[in-house]
């Protein structure tokens, strides 16, 4: 269920124990992976299977756990590692931002024309697309900024056999996790709609410490840092 961006969800603090995070999707059938931006000849892009393996164990660096949406029990933590932090929730879509043909206040009841982030012209993002995923809104739950997260930091964003490089882009309520704009689900192949679309679960968010894609708005740029980030991150870059 989408609740607005920004808006202020109080967060039930669950003290945490020993975590296990929900079992991984199966894995991909060999083939292809649907991914944007890698030129042609370049080395053969970051698997989905391999990050997901590289975030098969959780370390929380959040002080409870989030909702992924108002009705439902908290069990969702952020976790860490070295370079970088990773949950693992379902994906409602954020439309907010530039209003286009499928973003605006007719199509999703919750939309507002503004993203916590916007872009180098200070106007707001284009949801519609710019690949950027929401991170809740600072608490004593989990607060991004303590861990080199700000906004145009670069995430992976792994579906199924899919990846997608994205950039963080909003701000969402407090206790609720889960969330990225319609270019995001439409990359990764599900329904980008604001009312009914998204995925109930099985989906990753990688984000990369102390990483920024210039400007912010620019997916090229997002692409290729992310690309180059997730080698780095596998140890292979």
């Amino acid at each position: 269920m989408r609740v607005p961006s920004l808006t202020l969800v109080a967060a039930s603090a669950a003290l945490l124990a020993p975590t296990t995070l929900p079992d991984a999707p199966p894995p991909a059938r060999p083939g292809p992976q649907a991914r944007h931006g890698s030129a042609p000849g370049s080395a053969a892009p970051v698997r989905a299977a391999d990050l997901l393996a590289a975030v098969r164990d959780c370390t929380p660096v959040s002080q409870g756990r989030y909702r992924t949406d108002a009705r439902t029990p908290p069990r969702i933590p952020v976790c860490g590692l070295r370079d970088a932090v990773f949950w693992k929730a379902d994906l409602d879509i954020d439309c907010d931002g530039r209003a286009g043909d499928h973003c605006n206040r007719r199509t999703d009841p919750y939309f507002t024309q503004a993203t916590a982030f916007p872009q180098s012209d200070g106007r707001p993002l284009d949801a519609e697309t710019l690949p950027y995923v929401v991170v809740p809104t600072p608490s004593s739950l989990w607060d991004y900024r303590r861990h080199g997260v700000r906004g145009g930091s670069v995430a992976a964003v792994v579906y199924r056999n899919r990846v997608q490089y994205a950039v963080v882009g909003d701000v969402g309520p407090r206790g609720i996790i889960g969330e990225a704009s319609y270019a995001t689900a439409k990359a990764l192949g599900m329904s980008p709609d604001p009312r009914s679309g998204g995925a109930p679960d099985g989906v990753t968010y990688i984000v990369f410490k102390n990483s920024r894609a210039e400007p912010i708005e620019d997916r090229t740029a997002a692409e290729r840092t992310g690309e180059r980030l997730a080698r780095a991150f596998l140890g292979s870059g």
